[in-house]
């Protein structure tokens, strides 16, 4: 008897790419309703050529993008069941690939021309913001026309088979990352905490000072604290558990708590503790551009996880 289970196999490739896009709740059911659905139609076609039969038998059933929006009763009806999958791949391209590289050249050329961290971040922030809305825009516009001119999929690329489908993606084990994550973040939490409460430098009088600027326990430290708790959380979550959309949304969150505040108070020059940063570099005053290149470092590296997050959660 034929069977679907195979590591590698179209089947397990196709289902892949249908329970990706669904709720997690439904992927184990889903999985299991579809390849025992391919398994038992691949064999009704006889036991001449099954892997023939299972080709035959997938191209029948369409593509997973479609598939999978019916499993998740969300109707492909903004442009049309025909050009949504080529609408939704072409998007993805184009907003995972050439707006980051287009929003990074933005960045680099304001640190280039001199400019200060808020114009650099304003015109990242605007880059992403204005360039992704007109990629949305003009493509849906685009499809919409197509659609509205009798055109279907063939017109715009060749009918969906199973050669379209990726390479099947091998789970990564994400323990030995997610534990070195819970013990980073609690390390700064823990570092944070000792530097206010034994104030470990001395300067040449004897004076016990702060690493960090004092002021900050009055407000930005709170936020940052409070986004290294929330990551910390999160990381254990996923050391021990299968990582989620919803979890990779709350792990955005905690790390724009983070991240931003953290951000805001480098570029003020606000971090250390004035009276430390005397007493080390004797009057000097770190430039501008430096504050503005170690600004940029951390945002560009919180977008980074981030970005990975949502990737894990995909499978």
């Amino acid at each position: 008897m034929w069977s679907a289970s195979g590591t590698g196999t179209l089947t397990d490739r196709y289902v892949a790419e249908v329970v990706r896009r669904i709720p997690a709740d439904q992927r184990g059911d889903v999985a299991d309703e579809l390849r025992a659905t391919i398994a038992d139609t691949v064999e009704s076609h006889g036991p001449a050529d099954p892997e023939a039969a299972e080709r035959e038998v997938l191209t029948e059933m369409g593509d997973p993008i479609r598939l999978a929006a019916r499993y998740a009763d969300r109707p492909l009806s903004l442009i049309g069941s025909g050009l949504y999958p080529t609408y939704i791949r072409l998007l993805t391209v184009l907003l995972c690939t050439v707006l980051p590289a287009v929003t990074a050249v933005t960045v680099v050329l304001d640190i280039l021309d001199g400019r200060g961290a808020d114009e650099v971040i304003g015109g990242a922030v605007t880059a992403v913001f204005s360039l992704g809305a007109q990629m949305i825009a003009w493509l849906t516009v685009v499809f919409a026309l197509i659609e509205r001119s009798g055109k279907r999929t063939g017109t715009v690329g060749r009918d969906w088979t199973p050669d379209d489908l990726p390479e099947r993606r091998v789970p990564k084990k994400h323990g030995a990352a997610a534990y070195a994550g819970v013990v980073w973040h609690a390390l700064l939490i823990a570092l944070i905490v000792w530097q206010h409460t034994a104030r470990p430098y001395r300067t040449d009088g004897g004076v016990r000072l702060d690493v960090l600027d004092p002021g900050l326990w009055s407000g930005w430290i709170w936020p940052v604290l409070a986004g290294l708790v929330g990551l910390v959380t999160l990381d254990a979550i996923r050391a021990v558990r299968v990582w989620t959309r919803a979890l990779a949304v709350w792990s955005a969150c905690a790390e724009a708590v983070f991240a931003l505040p953290l951000a805001w108070v480098l570029y003020r020059q606000e971090f250390f503790n004035p009276a430390f940063v005397s007493d080390i570099n004797g009057g000097w005053q770190t430039p501008d551009s430096f504050s503005t290149v170690v600004v940029t470092g951390v945002l560009v590296v919180g977008a980074g996880k981030v970005v990975r997050r949502f990737r894990e959660a995909r499978g």
